[in-house]
């Protein structure tokens, strides 16, 4: 079983808005597992313990989602004034 706790995760959610993009994916999805090492602890907070997996299983698709659409090349499409554009 693990030593972390939830203000750990939740640290750790809070840590990943600095890091790039595979970085904070790598750290959330190690503080997930984390987490569900936590879920049958009777000592936890059953409710904090769900907001933060909720929290955790947002963040990291928000991540994966925005990480799809910087590399769309959208840019041109976007910002029609630009040279790049079609």
């Amino acid at each position: 079983m693990t030593d972390r706790t939830l203000a750990d995760i939740e640290s750790a959610l809070e840590r990943a808005t600095d890091l790039e993009t595979e970085a904070a994916v790598d750290l959330l999805e190690r503080a997930n597992r984390d987490l569900e090492e936590l879920a049958d602890d009777p000592d936890i907070d059953q409710e904090h313990h769900r907001a933060l997996e909720n929290r955790l299983e947002q963040r990291v698709r928000e991540l994966r989602n925005r990480d799809a659409y910087d590399g769309g090349g959208f840019g041109a499409a976007m910002n029609p004034e630009e040279d790049d554009a079609p």
